[in-house]
């Protein structure tokens, strides 16, 4: 008989487990929708634009590099 209940534990503990995991899953408030940008997106280099990119001054690159 203890050998029985030895092997049935890991069954048990399984089933312990799984249980608490749908427990959790069944009384877990509904989550609002995530809020996004929308069809606003990020465009972080000049190619992604639609209209050409114009500057006002003068192009300078300053390296600050030791």
């Amino acid at each position: 008989m203890v050998i029985v209940a030895c092997l049935l534990l890991p069954f048990v503990g399984l089933l312990l487990y799984g249980m608490d995991r749908v427990e959790d899953w069944l009384t877990r408030s509904p989550e609002p929708p995530p809020r996004h940008a929308g069809a606003r997106r990020l465009r972080l280099i000049a190619g992604g634009r639609q209209e050409p990119a114009t500057r006002s001054g003068p192009a300078r690159h300053s390296s600050r590099a030791a």
